[in-house]
């Protein structure tokens, strides 16, 4: 049997760099805490139209939301076709107006007057203010968004006509401008404007100045730019970091629709640089099409889990179009404000402007020498399925010395960014595999030694989950400590090699298994090992029901492996969707389905294969599925978005509730093994 010592140094260096990513850890950890204030945010216009439909006044709708915890609106550029509908100004296509004279139904003279003089075109559209302040904001806004060329004022008797070469119906829908009214009615409310600007064609520091002059008088939480750019894309980004700055703004960057980064607005990447990390928020809402198949229970815990698991801080809700039954649309919406309200502070959450984190970028020192360990741990893998290597201390050495330097010089330096990549894919795959390899050594030490009974075998292999779970757990310590700082935080930066941490602890896992254990149940001496056993499986005779089995477990990893992340597209059933809310609810933090269904129940049944002496190839294959268990434990921590304790206690719910499904696993199969051996006994009789 071949024995595989552990280099002692080796373990003492990754202790340290454990050590250095638990303080790191635990400061990422007060960050994240200190980040607990939300916005409850809802469009300025969704509540006019909630009053408008339920004939109530704005001010009483507005009173009542205020006291349901919205503390924003959201107020966007005015358009023509709001200003037509509020009466403030009207645009008139020029077509209609000479439709109108030709018909004798223009009976202004002045009007008419225009019309004979020829300065009606029926290509223009004509501008006329209702109220003082709109007209003065019409005045200035729209020949920047047209250009002074495209705007002419005409006298029409006492008044002033705007004629502006534009076609009317995209006219209708062009923002204009920030609403001054609207805000001031906002902020009389009681609430924050949660401003929602876009950008101009071609803008210039002026522009940009001038949008920030008129939100100057106003309490603003965040800004959220609308469209696909930024303000002051792409000559004028300066001016607005400098603008932001001047008045200490927080700017909101919406979620992406696959729940991961941000939609993308030209500019945004430049203006959270430009203004500090420190300065951002993540923003969702529920898709449009999506909030009416929802009802108000499953929307609220939504807004939980988006708050509790992505970091979200501006929650930007949408008003109900239908009523629940019994309730009036009013109180539907109201409840559904009100509802979230208190799931949000029962979770420990305050509201009001969004929080923000803290700028947060580990000591050099620390980060350097969890490079160091990530560098021990890859060197201790190694000389666990290399023979040689194990055997040679000083090659050990050696090559630890080498790769720790190519890992914490350039961190040191300031850099390192990708190789802080390449230790969190390291730390994601090289741990849970060598504390898989650990409890392998260790059981082919005991098996000799011991004779378990199946109440003692139960309690080895939930002792056994645990400490593996604990040990993989130090990879997962390694994987933050590699990447936390803001940006992964906010997810600026991600981590990207999620999808190999699915396949790759297998294969380590693998080699060693082979290294250790002969799968065709024959005595392997000692020029026996990975290559002879591969060569082995390769020249097997293959029988159909053989590729049967192979095509479904294909499929099976297919299905692993595109199940997770935020882009596969894989349906997920109602049966599971029902029992994720169950485990939800059960837990501080839902255990990953993969670890508890799969992953845990396999290491405990592992456990029972090995003290049974069943064929090693079942072995083999539980062990393999046991280590997905331990992988995803890890894995999970390469969400950084995710608050690191909410990881953890997702991990340690995993393995509570999968050690006792094991555990029942193997309750059932001791049974079936003593109905079937008394049966053959009976038969014998």
């Amino acid at each position: 049997m071949k024995v595989f010592s552990y280099n002692r140094g080796l373990v003492l260096v990754i202790i340290i760099g454990l050590v250095a990513a638990l303080t790191i850890g635990f400061a990422r950890h007060g960050v994240e805490q200190n980040n607990r204030q939300v916005d409850m945010a809802i469009d300025y216009e969704g509540l006019l139209e909630l009053a408008e439909r339920e004939g109530l006044p704005a001010d009483e709708v507005l009173a009542k939301a205020k006291e349901t915890g919205i503390t924003s609106l959201a107020v966007y550029d005015t358009t023509f076709k709001k200003l037509n509908a509020n009466g403030k100004a009207t645009a008139i296509a020029g077509s209609e107006i000479l439709a109108n004279y030709h018909s004798g139904a223009l009976s202004d003279p002045m009007w008419r007057q225009l019309v004979a003089e020829g300065k009606i075109l029926g290509n223009e559209v004509y501008i006329v203010g209702h109220d003082a302040r709109t007209w003065k904001e019409l005045k200035e806004d729209v020949p920047r968004r047209l250009g002074s060329e495209r705007v002419q004022l005409l006298q029409v008797g006492t008044e002033e006509v705007m004629a502006v070469k534009a076609h009317y119906e995209s006219f209708l829908k062009m923002n204009i401008g920030m609403p001054t009214d609207e805000m001031e009615a906002v902020n009389k409310a009681g609430f924050y404007v949660l401003a929602r600007p876009s950008n101009y064609e071609n803008c210039q520091n002026d522009d940009v100045e001038a949008v920030f002059q008129r939100l100057k008088d106003y309490k603003v939480s965040e800004i959220v730019f609308s469209g696909s750019q930024t303000l002051g894309a792409n000559k004028a980004l300066q001016a607005t970091i400098d603008e932001m700055k001047k008045r200490d703004m927080t700017l909101g960057l919406i979620e992406g629709v696959t729940q991961l980064q941000f939609y993308k607005q030209d500019g945004m990447e430049e203006i959270a640089k430009g203004l500090g990390y420190d300065k951002i928020a993540r923003v969702y809402s529920i898709p449009k099409d999506e909030q009416p198949k929802l009802k108000i229970a499953t929307a609220v815990e939504r807004w939980s889990n988006t708050d509790e698991e992505r970091n979200i801080r501006v929650n930007l809700l949408r008003i109900y179009d239908k009523s629940s039954p019994n309730m009036s649309l009013l109180e539907t919406n109201l409840k559904y404000f009100q509802d979230t309200h208190d799931i949000l502070v029962s979770h420990g959450y305050t509201i009001g402007p969004a929080g923000t984190f803290a700028s947060f970028y580990p000591s050099k020192v620390l980060r350097a020498l969890v490079m160091a360990g990530v560098a021990a741990a890859a060197v201790l893998y190694l000389s666990l399925v290399i023979p040689a290597l194990n055997v040679s201390v000083k090659k050990q050495w050696l090559l630890f010395a080498v790769l720790a330097l190519c890992a914490a010089v350039p961190v040191l330096m300031g850099n390192g960014g990708k190789i802080r990549v390449l230790a969190a894919l390291a730390s994601a795959n090289l741990f849970p595999a060598i504390a898989v390899i650990f409890q392998l050594d260790r059981i082919r030490y005991l098996r000799d030694k011991m004779t378990l009974g199946f109440g003692k075998m139960l309690v080895t292999g939930v002792l056994a989950l645990f400490v593996t779970g604990a040990l993989s757990y130090i990879g997962a310590a390694y994987l933050s400590a590699s990447l936390a700082d803001t940006e992964y935080l906010l997810e600026f930066q991600i981590f990207r090699g999620i999808k190999l941490t699915f396949v790759l602890p297998l294969i380590l896992v693998g080699i060693a298994f082979l290294q250790r254990f002969d799968v065709f149940d024959g005595r392997m001496d000692d020029t026996e090992g990975v290559m002879n056993q591969m060569k082995k499986i390769l020249d097997m005779p293959v029988k159909i029901k053989t590729l049967f089995v192979m095509f479904l477990v294909l499929v099976a990893g297919v299905v692993f492996v595109a199940r997770s992340g935020h882009t596969s597209g894989m349906p997920v059933s109602a049966t599971e969707l029902k029992f994720r809310a169950f485990l939800e609810q059960a837990f501080y933090a839902r255990p990953r389905t993969k670890e508890l269904m799969i992953g845990h129940p396999a290491f405990m049944l592992a456990v029972m294969a090995f003290w049974r002496k069943w064929p090693t190839m079942i072995f083999f294959g539980l062990v393999l599925i046991a280590t997905i268990g331990q992988g995803s434990m890890v894995e999970t921590f390469a969400h950084m978005r995710t608050p690191v304790y909410m990881s953890f206690m997702r991990g340690i719910g995993g393995i509570v509730l999968g050690a006792g499904i094991g555990a029942i696993a193997m309750m059932l199969v001791q049974l079936w093994q003593t109905v079937i051996s008394r049966a053959k006994e009976r038969k014998a009789a």
